[in-house]
């Protein structure tokens, strides 16, 4: 049985015994038996360990994990330090850097923003090495469109950043009015410069959270 060792455990126990789930559970067994997969099986659960339920403020949603060696470690768009920021985590920085003035930091891991509660979640959580969107449609997206809808169900008014065709398609799963839905392009170099540059989502976040007398997010890296 999972065990995220936070209140998310009680959210989500009727989503880990579903159906759904065993069979996702026997399909990961089997490719984390035959093939390389990322991230490592204790970190798959990461973008909910570090943001318990009640503490989230934002949601950053990405597609899925990176699925290159040492890069994926269960935050979207985020590799441990020592690991060469990827292209859409340096348009990140680059885009963070022209709306609040914030110099790209010395690597890429984005713990300390998920500690801060922003919730930073694929909607499928692992891949094959080398085979991207290798794990879409086994029931990931199951589990992680209910964590939205379990989102969108609190009163707390709640930031979600939806970067992308994918992300942007589950704005229909956010209908609470409390709520804000900011949308972009993805970061990716592909389309960047279609609507991701310029979008200013990390001070619009900080401008909603503050309006509802949420403390902002602290966007810096250190």
């Amino acid at each position: 049985m999972v065990h995220i060792g936070n209140s998310w455990d009680d959210v989500l126990k009727d989503e880990f015994t579903a159906e759904y789930y065993l069979k996702l559970r026997e399909f990961l067994k089997q490719e984390y038996s035959h093939y390389r997969v990322y991230p490592g099986m204790y970190d798959i659960f990461n973008a909910l360990k570090y943001t318990p339920y009640e503490k989230v403020k934002a949601v950053i949603l990405g597609q899925d994990p990176y699925h290159g060696a040492g890069q994926a470690h269960g935050l979207c768009f985020s590799v441990k330090k020592g690991v060469n920021p990827p292209p859409s985590l340096q348009n990140i920085f680059k885009e963070l850097q022209n709306d609040l003035g914030i110099a790209p930091p010395p690597h890429g891991e984005l713990t300390s923003w998920a500690e801060q509660g922003v919730m930073l979640l694929n909607t499928t959580l692992t891949v094959r090495e080398g085979k991207p969107m290798s794990h879409k449609g086994q029931g990931w997206e199951t589990l992680t469109d209910a964590i939205i809808k379990k989102l969108n169900e609190r009163e707390q008014p709640t930031a979600f950043l939806l970067w992308g065709g994918h992300a942007r398609s589950k704005a229909a799963l956010i209908t609470s009015p409390q709520h804000a839905v900011f949308t972009a392009a993805h970061p990716s170099p592909l389309s960047a410069y279609n609507g991701f540059f310029g979008c200013r989502h990390f001070s619009a976040a900080n401008a909603f959270l503050e309006r509802n007398g949420i403390a902002p997010i602290d966007w810096r890296i250190e």
